[in-house]
């Protein structure tokens, strides 16, 4: 795909069994500088197009965002590389401006001439620093939302919330009021919808000044017990979100938008083919807002119904995968700025992934036919391929029938579970063939390769999940060896968790795939299941396995990122999705 494989150590065998959410200390600021023009010209289109904020500042002055002036990009002109403003231009001079990004900030350096009453143009800056210091994004707080301050001799003890994010609150504070930063408060309460009210530890990290002569304080906060972590997040996420919902409450509205989108008709299959596996999907569905450690489903509601759904889970380890994307073909008329709609699914699936503190790996399965794949995950691998961090895999992806049997049973060949020895081999043929962001996000290297950590966060949900290895030997030669995977019933209708893959242990190894194959098909009846996923990652694969491709102009491929690399990710999927709305409707990138 002309991308560069990542590259990554594997870590410790450390994960937690559930998701904690992380409310930690921001990371420390991460800047970097664009000077490519091609780039430069990408972001300030986006900006033009979500109308997004920018603050001007006098040249070499530090001004408080909230007391700088306003301005907005209208357009970028192609022809003549000028920027259009809006809004009050500089008093005389140059200035520097912070232009908002998603998740960061650009710095650019202006000088221009009016052009009108409240206009400016200036020409295109010849490079951007763009800045990301925080950990969560920030969203202004729901309407009257205040905090009790139990601290002796404030008035009332209550003040209003400006803004909100996992990591902490700002508050606005009385005019003369001061809290010095480092000063850790006693436990502050919120209110919630149910009427109680959560709790939070409070420390001061900065106070600014204000309008008049108030101040803004700015804490971190930690809820005090599970439950107000749980009640903290889902202030938060509403906040955030405001056009998504995650509670379960829209599972049936997920599958008439499958039926709908065209989305049960990949791969040449129809909405019946599905239908046994409707309540499972439903039951699932409806216990998301529980299963957070391990999954979560993201819809897009309107007035008639859901418009979008995306979800995200995590198969593996340290690794969330993307899954299960569906659209309606006319739901852009749903939305205030083209585009809204697929950036608040992906933005609200990967915040989740991103509170996971044992995140390390981004995937999912594209077919890199649909074009948006090809302009938003293709596109970001390609213009990331010189950092050697990204990876694109091209492979098959086929629905074997568990009842069909290839009748291999008289190969001659001996099938059991692979051996320490087997296991070794196998170990050793990953090592050579693929890259190292392959094996430890996938769980294949030597402590993962039973599935146990990921295992065990599923199990401890009721959920099932294990790893099966199956090794086809010729006497005493290892052939072959099928890597087996299932997963809960309803959390894919094409049974992406439940899956085989076949790696070579010798030059005969395709004589062993049709008898592999059907010791997968007799594993996965044993576990209830009518049919599993064959990914065939090496060309030929299929055939040696005896299967035929019904879909043979499908070009899937497994796409993997490093996680530091999903807020790039997400300011690409800005870019190419803000300009234009979708030509045509989209489907499953799996």
């Amino acid at each position: 795909m002309g991308a560069h494989p990542a590259w990554a150590a594997p870590r410790p065998a450390s994960e937690p069994s559930r998701l904690d959410w992380e409310t930690g200390t921001p990371p420390s600021v991460v800047s970097e500088v664009i000077t490519a023009p091609e780039r430069i010209r990408a972001i300030l289109t986006t900006a033009a197009a979500l109308q997004s904020p920018a603050w001007l500042h006098p040249r070499d002055t530090v001004t408080p965002l909230r007391l700088a002036r306003v301005a907005r990009i209208e357009r970028l002109d192609a022809g003549t590389g000028r920027l259009h403003w809006t809004g009050a231009p500089p008093d005389e001079g140059p200035c520097d401006v912070e232009l908002q990004g998603h998740g960061c900030l650009y710095r650019l350096h202006l000088s221009g001439e009016a052009g009108g009453a409240g206009t400016w143009v200036t020409p295109l800056p010849w490079r951007l620093i763009q800045l990301r210091r925080r950990a969560h994004r920030r969203a202004p707080a729901p309407a009257s939302l205040r905090v009790r301050l139990p601290l002796p001799g404030w008035l009332g003890r209550e003040r209003e919330v400006v803004d909100v994010s996992l990591g902490g609150l700002s508050l606005r504070l009385a005019p003369g009021e001061q809290l010095s930063p480092g000063r850790v408060l006693p436990p502050l309460e919120l209110p919630t919808e149910d009427g109680s009210w959560l709790s939070l530890r409070a420390e001061v990290r900065h106070v600014s000044a204000g309008t008049g002569r108030s101040f803004h304080c700015g804490l971190e906060v930690t809820p005090l017990t599970r439950e107000d972590a749980e009640a903290w997040r889902a202030l938060v996420m509403r906040a955030l979100h405001p056009m998504t919902r995650t509670d379960g409450a829209h599972a049936q509205e997920q599958w008439r938008l499958f039926i709908d989108s065209g989305y049960f008709n990949l791969g040449g299959r129809s909405s019946e083919d599905f239908e046994a596996r409707r309540e499972s999907f439903l039951a699932l569905g409806r216990r998301t807002p529980h299963l957070g450690a391990v999954l979560s489903q993201v819809v897009w509601p309107s007035e008639r119904g859901v418009e979008a759904t995306l979800s995200i889970m995590k198969p593996y380890r340290s690794l969330w995968l993307l899954h299960q994307l569906a659209r309606r073909q006319d739901a852009s008329r749903f939305e205030r700025v083209p585009g809204q709609l697929l950036r608040d699914i992906y933005v609200r699936a990967l915040e989740h992934a991103r509170a996971d503190p044992g995140f390390r790996w981004f995937a999912t399965y594209l077919e890199t036919t649909v074009s948006f794949v090809r302009r938003t995950h293709v596109g970001f691998a390609e213009r990331m391929a010189d950092t050697g961090r990204t990876f694109v895999l091209p492979l098959r992806m086929l629905e074997v029938d568990c009842a069909q049997l290839a009748g291999a049973g008289a190969s001659g060949l001996e099938l059991g579970p692979a051996t320490e020895a087997e296991r070794q081999l196998l170990l050793e043929e990953l090592s050579r063939t693929r890259p190292a962001c392959y094996t430890e996000a996938l769980d294949l290297r030597p402590e993962t390769l039973d599935l146990e950590d990921a295992a065990r966060s599923w199990n401890a949900l009721g959920l099932e999940r294990e790893r099966h290895l199956v090794v086809a030997r010729d006497g005493q030669t290892p052939l072959a060896v099928a890597v087996l995977e299932s997963g809960a019933p309803g959390t894919h209708p094409f049974h992406l968790l439940d899956s085989a893959r076949l790696f070579p242990l010798s030059p005969r190894a395709r004589d062993a795939g049709p008898a592999l194959l059907d010791e997968a098909r007799r594993w996965f009846a044993r576990r209830g299941r009518d049919s599993f996923t064959f990914l065939a990652e090496a060309p030929g694969d299929v055939e040696a396995a005896g299967l035929h491709d019904d879909a043979p102009e499908a070009k899937p491929a497994l796409w993997i990122i490093p996680a530091d690399l999903v807020p790039e990710f997400l300011e690409h999927l800005h870019e190419q999705t803000a300009p234009r709305p979708l030509p045509t409707p989209l489907k499953e990138l799996s």
